[in-house]
């Protein structure tokens, strides 16, 4: 579990990309298990498909494999009821994903069938309906995709550094935009939280501000301004397969302050930077 953010404040950038780079470098890694998040088998994001090729569309890459959560066997650690497993079968044409329902006595389902169209390509489609994610203690999150509508860039004619991903706005439930900071970091704001994403995949990481504390305020990226080459808009980055963004993975960045601003009171909290 953390395998991608687990390197810890000190620790070598390289910790925690070392994974996912070894995935899109070897596309004879077909599949990644993860039995973290005791969650069940029957949500949409719970196997997610390599990415199309570059030349198609946007363009996160997983290489050529597929995710896919695990769930548990014992109610006694399931968060959501489900005691399900996966089991994999391999054929001439790829491989299918199945979900075990132990609370089912063993029932098995087809959850996706992965077909490969040659040594590094493949495609993916899922075989049933998938369950809403309807509780109190969970979240649906939005994962940005390189090009999309909420991607807030830097002012051309602005210091570089700063912007206002809100608009102006105070934040509510339908607000949704995402941003890269100077220092690499990817943050957004979705359904009424500020979120982390890690920088190459744009993968949801966590939560940095929830709802409580986010709801009717402003979000703004503040900075001291910085040379060309350090600027998020305008920094060289690499397109090498496997290595995007690692030209910036040891760059501390210029100096930025993410504030929550209540226009109401007038009070302003930095949440970035801060001890943690």
């Amino acid at each position: 579990c953390w395998l991608n953010h687990s390197g810890g404040k000190n620790g070598d950038p390289r910790t925690t990309t070392k994974f996912i780079e070894l995935v899109r470098r070897h596309r004879c890694i077909k599949a990644w298990f993860s039995g973290h998040f005791h969650l069940g088998q029957d949500y949409q994001d719970s196997i997610t498909f390599p990415t199309i090729p570059r030349e198609e569309g946007p363009y996160p890459n997983r290489g050529s494999c597929v995710f896919a959560q695990t769930s548990v066997m014992r109610a006694g650690t399931s968060r959501d009821t489900r005691q399900q497993s996966r089991l994999l079968r391999g054929n001439k044409d790829g491989f299918e994903i199945c979900t075990v329902n132990h609370a089912a006595g063993g029932t098995v389902r087809l959850d996706a069938t992965i077909t490969y169209t040659d040594s590094n390509h493949e495609v993916g489609v899922y075989a049933h309906d998938h369950a809403e994610l309807d509780h109190d203690s969970f979240m649906k999150v939005y994962s940005p995709s390189e090009g999309d509508e909420c991607y807030v860039g830097y002012d051309g004619d602005g210091d570089g550094v700063s912007i206002d991903p809100t608009d102006g706005c105070q934040v509510d439930e339908e607000t949704v935009a995402w941003w890269h900071m100077s220092d690499g970091r990817v943050l957004g704001v979705y359904d009424g939280r500020l979120i982390e994403y890690e920088p190459s995949t744009l993968a949801p990481l966590g939560l940095v501000v929830g709802y409580d504390e986010l709801q009717g305020k402003k979000v703004v990226v503040v900075g001291s301004g910085v040379p060309d080459e350090c600027v998020a808009s305008t920094a060289s980055v690499s397109q090498a397969v496997g290595m995007e963004g690692a030209d910036c993975a040891e760059f501390e960045g210029e100096e930025q302050a993410v504030l929550l601003v209540d226009e109401e009171t007038g009070g302003i909290t930095v949440v970035q930077p801060n001890e943690d």
